[in-house]
């Protein structure tokens, strides 16, 4: 009776190893999946193989996909992340310039801005300088030019360079005077600039100069007080894409 029963279940299939063919038709699919993700073949070809691979799943019913899920990202926001902390560093630079120059910014004498080249100290050149000349007048600019300095030696701009750029209005350069032209004139200025923070400790190499005479204006020329505005030097802290 018992060889009977046995014979029977046997007959009925149970217990066979059909199963190890389809898992090993997995596992080698699965090997040819990881190789061509590692493997520099062109991208279309890529493509086609992905593809097939994903419609044998579903003909098999096993539900998986190789479309772009909710990870398919993480790689560009993991390798962004360093430029997210730089970024956010400088807003941190941008809230202690504007402390440090809290009564400068008061009196129009400093302004902090930011734009596409980074973050922008403007010093009012009618402030630093005596008329027509690229000599700083300490007595005025000592103060701010040393929280300058503490600025460009912060954490906060660790690894940044700086951009110091002189602008003049569109007056005439006096003939007798010591000047070529405004360029001169604003180039002057900025290397003034340029050679007190390196007496500071700031390295020359973080820096750069750069004068536009009165090629980039930021108010009408046709006032005095148009034209003092437009008269300044600005130290930019570079951003990334500014270097």
């Amino acid at each position: 009776m018992a060889l009977t029963r046995k014979k029977k279940r046997d007959d009925e299939g149970g217990g066979g190893d059909g199963w190890l063919a389809t898992y090993a038709d997995m596992i080698t699919l699965l090997l040819c999946f990881f190789a061509i993700l590692f493997n520099p073949i062109a991208e279309e070809k890529k493509e086609d193989i992905l593809q097939a691979i994903s419609d044998y799943f579903s003909r098999a019913g096993m539900g998986y996909s190789l479309s772009p899920g909710r990870l398919a990202s993480s790689g560009n926001t993991i390798m962004s992340l360093p430029a997210q902390s730089r970024g956010r560093a400088l807003g941190d630079a941008l809230r202690m310039a504007t402390s440090l120059f809290t009564p400068q910014i008061r009196s129009n004498q400093v302004k902090v801005t930011q734009d596409e080249r980074g973050l922008v100290i403007t010093l009012a050149s009618d402030v630093f300088f005596n008329p027509a000349s690229a000599t700083l007048n300490l007595e005025t600019s000592r103060s701010v030019l040393l929280n300058l300095a503490t600025l460009l030696t912060s954490e906060e701009v660790e690894g940044r360079k700086f951009r110091i750029e002189g602008h003049s209005d569109s007056a005439s350069i006096d003939p007798d005077g010591p000047w070529v032209s405004n360029w001169q004139l604003s180039t002057e200025r900025a290397l003034s600039v340029l050679y007190f923070l390196s007496s500071l400790g700031i390295p020359e190499k973080r820096m750069y100069v750069t004068g536009f005479g009165d090629t980039m204006p930021v108010s009408s020329n046709d006032t005095p007080e148009g034209r003092a505005y437009n008269r300044r030097v600005d130290i930019i802290i570079l951003s990334d894409g500014h270097l």
